[in-house]
């Protein structure tokens, strides 16, 4: 990520202040979070556009699969966090669970996942988890 804010949009997007939402962890609830990151992003998108339109989707995209995610392998309560960064939005989702994530092999003839977390990976310029004994926090930064 760079450490130079990019022009005068950088600078302005510090005056939208991270967003936290909730959820119980219901199958809605994905829905909820995607909901939640769009309206984030319209409002820093008054302040400071992205560099390429694909940007806003690739970060919803994002939020909806670590928030199908946390639904499906987390029992409980999950909570998403975005903020503005330097070049870009760092989304943090925590949940219940505290295995990190792991690529699974994708066999696109049965029918059911394998691609999610290396799509996590080939989107987000950097990617962390941080486990401890009540959950864990998965940290992506993506471009803006």
């Amino acid at each position: 990520m760079a450490t130079e804010p990019r022009g005068n949009d950088s600078l302005t997007s510090w005056a939208i202040p991270g967003r936290t939402a909730r959820f119980s962890g219901e199958p809605h609830d994905v829905t909820g979070a995607r909901l939640a990151a769009e309206e984030f992003l319209r409002d820093l998108s008054r302040v400071s556009r992205p560099a390429a339109p694909e940007y806003w989707h690739d970060i919803v995209l994002i939020v909806t699969e670590l928030s199908a995610n946390a639904v499906q392998y987390a029992p409980g309560p999950f909570e998403l966090h975005l903020r503005p960064t330097f070049d870009g939005v760092h989304v943090t989702l925590h949940d219940t669970n505290p295995t990190p994530p792991a690529p699974r092999p994708f066999h696109p003839d049965s029918g059911g996942g394998g691609i999610g977390w290396h799509l996590v990976h080939t989107l987000c310029s950097q990617v962390s988890v941080v486990a401890d004994g009540k959950g864990k926090d998965v940290h992506v930064f993506l471009p803006w």
